[in-house]
This record gives structure tokens, C-alpha cells and sequence, in this order.
């Protein structure tokens, strides 16, 4: 199916019967990626009595409860109820699902102290100059399906610089999609620099932006313009579960 979009002005072409999926799979396999010393997700058959939720075991149904944690399992989008005293979830902030978005890919720059860093220059040179999109999509070196099988627990993952935010901010970028589990460091006392910056909380606080984490984006995918679809389930929560999917814009 081919649609008709127009963004600044120009006209695009996208084939809907075409999606490329960067989301990760939620699994309780053990070798599922984490991250913050969470476990895997559990999915356990409901037992009542003498009744259980497991075809195999000789219920009727597969009828289970999953117990997991959005910002440690697989791809997740979240909103600025994510580090605000305010009450704000993303279901009630995310209120349009598809947007214009550039694929970058970034190797991470080494600090003197060992960490991995996103800078504002590499933002710079890495994205379009002229072309005006909704949505930043980051891929990090070393790229690989391993990323689908991490744990990211105490491995101080790359981040970006809060100049790097800022540059993102400047450009109007209002959904970040990164593939690792946060845009900050992992231990940083709790400041949250990046995130703060991008949702420029608590002063002129935009409810409306959404960062999304640990997607997967396969070396085959070229780094380009796409429609972006954000999916979420309906959770009034900082955050939700998500199924980002790419459309090649032509």
C-alpha cells in the first residue's frame, strides 16, 4: 500500500506493506536484554483452586500474568512523568503516533575517565542540515544482535552530553529514540541532565515529547529519512512498553 505524505512543504511517498520493526522482543528467556539489576520478565499461568491458565498443564486457556519493569525490559517510551513530582503518563501525553523522523548512526566518543559519550558535534555532523524532522532515531557503534541479548547492568553504557540534548532541542526534535536503556549515564547521582534538558523540566516543561530506549536497529538499515510509527499499550504510566516501526520515505 502505497500512501501520500507532505511534511515542510514537499511531498513523500511511503509503502505501508513495507514496516521495519526496531523494537525488541519482551521474553523471559534469561539471556533477554535488561537493564538497572531488574531479572527477566516472568510470565506465570493464574491458578485458581483447581483451575490453571496453562493448556499444557489442562487448563482451557492460556490465561498468565506477566510481571515486569517498562524502563528495564526491552523497548519502552516514556514521558516526563519519568523524573517529575507531577503525575504525567505517557498515554495522555502521546497523542499522535506518526512522524517524520532521521536514522543517524553514531560511534560513541571515549572520555578520559572511560565513559562513552553522544557530543553535540557528532549530532551535528551526523544529521541533515537543511532537512526539518519531527524525530531523532540514534544508532550506537558497535552495532550488533547482540544488543538483543544484554544486560546492561553496572556496564556504564554510552550516553548523551546534556550539550548534545540541547543541540537536539534546537533543532525542534521532539522524540528521541536511542538504543541504549537510558540517555544518561547509568550512575550519575541521580541528576538526570539529558533527560531534564530534553523535556526542559520543571520550567516550560514540554508534556508532549517522548524518549524511547533500548530499540534495535539492524546494520542493513540504511541511516535516512523515515515515517516513524510510535506504538505504545495504554498504560497511564511514566511509561510504556513500545513497538517502534520505520517506513522508507521516497
Amino acid at each position: 500500500m502505497i500512501a501520500t505524505i507532505f511534511h515542510a512543504g514537499k511531498e513523500y511517498r511511503v509503502d505501508l506493506y513495507k514496516p521495519i520493526d526496531i523494537s525488541m522482543p519482551l521474553s523471559t528467556n534469561e539471556n533477554s536484554t535488561r537493564a538497572w539489576y531488574q531479572n527477566p520478565i516472568t510470565m506465570e499461568p493464574v491458578r485458581m483452586g483447581d483451575w490453571i491458565g496453562d493448556i499444557n498443564e489442562g487448563g482451557s486457556v492460556n490465561f498468565r500474568t506477566i510481571t515486569f519493569n517498562p524502563h528495564a525490559h526491552g523497548t519502552h517510551t516514556e514521558c516526563v512523568g519519568h523524573i517529575s513530582k507531577e503525575f504525567y503518563t505517557v498515554n495522555a501525553g502521546l497523542k499522535q503516533f506518526f512522524f517524520i523522523a532521521e536514522l543517524v548512526t553514531i560511534l560513541p566518543l571515549a572520555l578520559e575517565n572511560g565513559d562513552f559519550v553522544i557530543t553535540a558535534k557528532q549530532l551535528e555532523a551526523a544529521m541533515d542540515k537543511e532537512f526539518k524532522t519531527e524525530a531523532i532515531i540514534i544508532r550506537t557503534l558497535g552495532n550488533g544482535p547482540g544488543k538483543l541479548h544484554t544486560n546492561y547492568s553496572n556496564t556504564n553504557p554510552p550516553y548523551l552530553l546534556k550539550e548534545a540534548v540541547e543541540f537536539l532541542n534546537s533543532r525542534g526534535i521532539q522524540h528521541l529514540l536511542i538504543d541504549m536503556p537510558s540517555i544518561d549515564r547509568e550512575s550519575d547521582g541521580g541528576k538526570l541532565e539529558a533527560h531534564h534538558t530534553f523535556w526542559n523540566y520543571p520550567h516550560h516543561t514540554d508534556l508532549t515529547k517522548t524518549i524511547t530506549e533500548m530499540i534495535y536497529v539492524p546494520n542493513e538499515i540504511n541511516d535516512g529519512v523515515y515515517l516513524l510509527n510510535i506504538q505504545i499499550a495504554p498504560f497511564e504510566n511514566d511509561a510504556s512498553p513500545s513497538k517502534p516501526i520505520l517506513y522508507k520515505v521516497y
